[in-house]
């Protein structure tokens, strides 16, 4: 096997075919409200979520937005400010679903955009971008271009409304006027429901007219939940005029005084110029970009790739310390906590293709390991143990009806495990020493207490396995094997320091409860019996765990669980796993089954868009997303994280009809 210390471009050659879908563009041709799944334009600290209204979002997330109310007690994201709302007129008549025509949007995920156009009877064209601008993390711009097909008027009203179960909202205009530039400034202040959070939302016009020549801005309060900002502006016929909508949302989660600072970036953005902003929002997806995945012989599938991994994207940036979340910034789903989503299903692919990225998330733990010291400490655990669902505290955020909040304890090892992965693949000793020991050390510590010697071995009991349908059993194969890892990887961490490991972790690792069935599968759990599973559990012991690594037990835990998970109500990363092993095991056709079964059945209309499970409603599913992509780069391109570290290629196999399949990532260069 080979390892990797260049540009790493992996190209494996297969068998011939196509389809006719751009792999950059998704298309929504017709528009049919009552099944329509909206995309992202995210810039990883802002979501704007598409409706099938024209110039509307369905709504606006902001990460790191979280708030506790209501009878559920625990703390979630919440919905900001829908700040860019745009209520247009033509001639005088609003524009709405039943009097435009030829209505399309699309999605371009080279560079972020969410673009709309339509025909307003025979009076004017309309064109309008969504941008959340990649390079300001906290600013927004919607640009409309209207060509008259006739003498018209256009009226355009920026609409601010506070969000339901705000309070005591605070509407503000004011005019910045210096010589050479005029902004008007639209913003609301408001609370979040507990009265906790401060949420600012603040924008401005762009006009392309001079100083002194730009549309007359007027304020307006029709509501007491709301205002607005207006222009109107006369067009003769075959004029084409171009305006644009900038607008910051800041909270005093982000910023201590979240009201001047928002205004300020207004300003600040509004003074860039159109131009500048989307030439430098284009320049920071160009770089992302520089980490993709290249399928060809399948169009369908290139472009459903990149609509992953544009998911992903759209959802992470450097810089914020905050992690992913299943939906990401796509929506509200799972109320924005963290769970092992993030570790094992989203944060591999990331690691690979930007490990800054990855970096970012491990962040979010590191920053939170003395709240996880808190959580054993109160359950009566050493160490650390982190909480199965985790939002901006770090402390547990499980719904108390759940079980998993007390008993999913894997989550903890999956942790560390990640953090050991991202030291193999980057070799950062510092980072290591600084932020991955401390971590490392913490979790071995629990899983030490954690466990119970039985004759000779060691058992973890009265657990939630990675299967959730089991609850409350004994030794869990996961959990089992994800504990074994952990305090495998802290005694090796301290080896590469240079400090003392405590001798106890690698005993208990080697002498954990491992058990088969009969029939020589690897049994689940102590009490499984052959019963429905809800996801992948034992065969993530093969992959990405790699503590079983016969390929004869590999198939036979595959043929065996692979048969018991059920068509309905199971989520979408499950098929992933067995699609990757059995590329492993070079057996294409079923490589290939597993691989359209792990997203196909589960894409929403009309932009193909994941859901959780199939016939669900709750798109965008990243952890599913990240299973596939997983499926593609450490399956079908034979990529590996060596034990000693660095990335390695192993034998593989493809789809039969892939001409071959590309992973670029600018990690590995010199």
């Amino acid at each position: 096997m080979k390892r990797f210390a260049f540009y790493l471009l992996t190209t494996v050659l297969c068998l011939a075919s196509a389809t006719a879908q751009d792999r950059w563009l998704l298309r929504a041709d017709s528009i049919d409200r009552t099944q329509y799944y909206g995309v992202t334009s995210g810039n990883g600290m802002i979501g704007l979520v598409s409706s099938p209204e024209p110039l509307k979002l369905k709504e606006v997330v902001l990460a790191g937005l979280y708030d506790s109310y209501g009878p559920g007690r625990i703390s979630g994201r919440i919905s900001a400010f829908n700040l860019l709302d745009l209520r247009l007129l033509i001639g005088w008549e609003e524009l709405s679903p039943a009097n435009i025509s030829h209505y399309t949007q699309c999605l371009d995920m080279h560079n972020g955009t969410l673009t709309g156009s339509f025909r307003f009877k025979d009076v004017a064209t309309v064109h309008y971008m969504y941008y959340a601008l990649r390079h300001l993390p906290h600013s927004v711009m919607l640009d409309v271009t209207v060509k008259a097909l006739r003498k018209t008027a256009i009226v355009a009203e920026n609409i601010v409304q506070t969000p339901a179960a705000y309070r005591d909202n605070r509407n503000y205009f004011n005019e910045v006027n210096p010589p050479h530039a005029y902004i008007p400034l639209l913003t609301t202040v408001a609370q979040t429901p507990s009265g906790k959070t401060t949420v600012v939302a603040s924008n401005s016009f762009i006009f392309p007219e001079k100083k002194g020549e730009e549309p007359r801005v007027i304020h307006e309060m029709r509501h007491t939940d709301s205002h607005l900002m207006q222009f109107t502006r006369h067009l003769q016929k075959d004029e084409e005029y171009t305006f644009s909508l900038v607008g910051t949302l800041l909270s005093s989660m982000h910023t201590a005084d979240p009201y001047n600072a928002a205004e300020r970036m207004s300003v600040y953005t509004a003074l860039q110029g159109r131009e500048a902003l989307i030439e430098a929002h284009n320049r920071e997806w160009e770089k992302l970009w520089e980490g993709d995945i290249v399928v060809e012989g399948d169009k369908q599938v290139q472009q459903d790739v990149h609509n992953m991994l544009y998911h992903l994207y759209a959802s992470v940036r450097k810089g914020t310390g905050y992690s992913l979340s299943p939906m990401g910034l796509t929506g509200q789903g799972y109320t924005g906590h963290v769970f092992w989503d993030t570790e094992m299903w989203m944060y591999p692919v990331l690691l690979v293709l930007h490990p800054d990225l990855a970096k970012e998330l491990l962040e979010y733990r590191v920053n939170r390991l003395e709240e996880a010291r808190q959580n054993a400490f109160l359950h009566g655990y050493d160490g650390a143990m982190f909480p199965w669902e985790s939002a901006v505290t770090g402390v547990e955020k499980t719904p108390v009806s759940s079980l998993s909040g007390p008993y999913e304890h894997h989550i903890t090892a999956d942790v560390a495990w990640a953090a050991w992965q991202y030291y193999l693949v980057t070799k950062d000793k510092e980072w290591l020493r600084e932020k991955g020991w401390p971590l490392l050390e913490q979790t071995a510590r629990f899983w030490k207490s954690r466990v119970v010697y039985k004759e000779g071995r060691y058992e973890i009991k009265n657990v939630v396995c990675a299967d959730e349908w089991a609850e409350n059993v004994d030794n869990n194969a996961f959990t089992n094997a994800a504990a074994r890892l952990n305090l495998e990887y802290a005694t090796r961490a301290a080896q590469e320091l240079g400090l003392p490991a405590d001798t106890a972790w690698q005993y208990i690792a080697s002498h954990l409860v491992f058990t088969k069935m009969k029939n020589g599968v690897t049994r689940e759990h102590d009490s499984y019996k052959g019963q429905h599973i809800k996801q992948a559990d034992v065969n993530l012991l093969a992959y990405p765990l790699k503590l079983i690594t016969d390929s004869v037990q590999i198939k036979l835990d595959l043929e065996y669980y692979s048969q018991k998970v059920p068509d309905a109500g199971t989520p979408a990363m499950t098929q992933a796993v067995f699609a990757l092993l059995y590329a492993r095991l070079g057996d294409q056709k079923k490589a290939g089954y597993w691989f359209r079964e792990a997203y196909e059945p589960y894409l929403l209309p009309p932009f193909r868009v994941m859901a959780e499970t199939k016939g669900g409603t709750n798109p965008y599913f990243l952890t599913g997303a990240g299973g596939v992509l997983q499926a593609i780069i450490y399956g079908f391109a034979g990529w590996n994280v060596a034990a000693k570290g660095g990335v390695e290629r192993i034998q593989s196999v493809c789809p039969a009809h892939w001409k071959k399949v590309e992973i670029k990532t600018p990690a590995f260069r010199k």
